[in-house]
């Protein structure tokens, strides 16, 4: 049975990697995540009350953009095999793409898991200071976030939180119809 589900595994990633829309949401997320390292670097000094979230806008933004840039890499070669039409044999070592490439599925796991804290960070920096004067007091200089990083931060984060609800919906979805699927094999 694991094997039938890593060949299951196997055919559901190459299905989604090579699909156009999947790449149209990777540029999608690129850009976001571009104007998120241009929004921190523009607004590096405009928010005193908490000087971590144009450095968590900025930082976020440079390495998604390059995990993302690695995901397009990855698909736009994972694209390229199944257009060759590569017969897979049950006794192939080959196949698998990712066991032939388990350095990069390292790499994506160290980016993941950066990025994943990285968010948990962004959470608590941008939500501690929730709705934080905009225009800076005359008597405490260090007491205001410029309005434009701050809305965009909330609305980065929020996004996130509903992409990462979306998965998990999606994956528990994915889950659950594979355990029907092997209960009907079974029978």
């Amino acid at each position: 049975m694991p094997g039938g589900l890593e060949r299951a595994c196997h055919c559901c990633v190459s299905k989604i990697a090579s699909n156009a829309c999947f790449i149209f949401l990777l540029f999608a997320f690129l850009v976001l995540l571009m104007s998120m390292a241009f929004t921190g670097m523009k607004f590096l000094e405009d928010c005193p009350i908490q000087p971590l979230i144009p450095l968590y806008l900025l930082v976020g933004g440079i390495v998604g953009t390059l995990k993302v840039s690695l995901l397009l890499y990855d698909s736009t070669s994972m694209r390229r095999l199944l257009s060759k039409s590569v017969v897979i044999d049950d006794d192939d070592d080959d196949e698998y793409p990712w066991r032939q490439n388990a350095h990069k599925y390292y790499v994506h796991l160290i980016l993941s898991l950066f990025l994943f804290l990285w968010f948990i960070l962004g959470n608590y920096w941008v939500f501690s200071v929730y709705l934080p004067d905009f225009i800076p007091p005359f008597q405490q200089l260090q007491d205001y976030c410029k309005k434009t990083l701050y809305i965009f931060a909330v609305g980065v984060l929020v996004l996130s939180h509903a992409v990462l609800v979306l998965l998990a919906l999606c994956s528990s979805c994915v889950y659950l119809c594979s355990r029907w699927s092997f209960a009907l094999d079974e029978d």
